[in-house]
């Protein structure tokens, strides 16, 4: 029996078309590089700064919500905010306060909470002749009450009138980049026109899922002219670092 005698050239040549086209025996592709995800808001490898003024707005027990709403009512969502999993329900209800002073179609937001709250700006709580504290969102031991009044029904609070105090949301790696925990305070500048202004005591709130934003309320926004702002800056208090 003869043997077919194949030179190494050709040998050579027939392996690599094999590893090309994957054929040959055993062989594997090479994994493809797994694509780095950046952390919740984060562009381009870096946090992404949002100010946003928080108007007066409710939040409210899904008991709160039937009897101000109808029996089996859930609240409907309209927008949905920034932070996700948060929004602006379709749902508004009166405020009023002592002396029959109220605000209308205040804007309900969800999901809805353990606790019903109701958040102000310090001209909105002189508006309705409540003495309304700063305070931190769930802190509302002590707090004035006020009444809720909604088409099925009205709601006597007993305590949760705030004056909102500012705040910062973010994730854990914005915490790590601005080296901040949770519970720390940073301060906030926002450079307008004629407006520019320094905010301190801007408390922190990291999870895993925030994205970097800083709520202030619209009495703040307005006297920074928010709006026409040309910088905003969130730094570490104490520290002159940038972000």
């Amino acid at each position: 029996m003869s043997v077919t005698q194949i030179d190494r050239s050709r040998i050579e040549s027939l392996v690599r078309q094999a590893i090309q086209s994957g054929n040959l025996v055993g062989a594997t592709s090479p994994s493809p590089t797994s694509a780095i995800v950046d952390p919740p808001g984060w562009i381009d490898g870096k946090p992404n700064l949002r100010v946003s003024i928080s108007a007066r707005h409710v939040h409210l027990t899904d008991e709160h919500v039937e009897v101000l709403f109808g029996s089996g009512v859930k609240l409907e969502p309209e927008k949905d905010l920034y932070q996700d999993g948060f929004y602006a329900a379709k749902q508004t209800v009166m405020v009023v306060g002592p002396r029959r002073r109220m605000l209308p179609n205040v804007r309900v937001l969800g999901p809805t909470r353990g606790a019903s709250q109701v958040e102000l700006a310090f001209t909105d709580s002189i508006s309705l002749g409540i003495d309304a504290p700063v305070r931190h969102s769930g802190k509302i031991e002590g707090t004035p009450g006020c009444v809720l009044v909604g088409p099925a029904g009205s709601v006597q609070l007993q305590q949760g009138v705030i004056r909102a105090a500012r705040h910062v949301h973010m994730n854990f790696a914005d915490a790590e980049h601005f080296g901040v925990s949770n519970g720390d305070m940073m301060q906030l500048k926002i450079t307008s026109n004629d407006c520019s202004m320094v905010f301190e005591d801007v408390l922190v709130r990291a999870d895993a899922a925030a994205k970097l934003e800083v709520h202030i309320d619209t009495d703040e926004g307005n006297a920074c002219n928010l709006d026409a702002a040309s910088k905003v800056e969130l730094t570490k208090s104490g520290c002159k670092c940038k972000g």
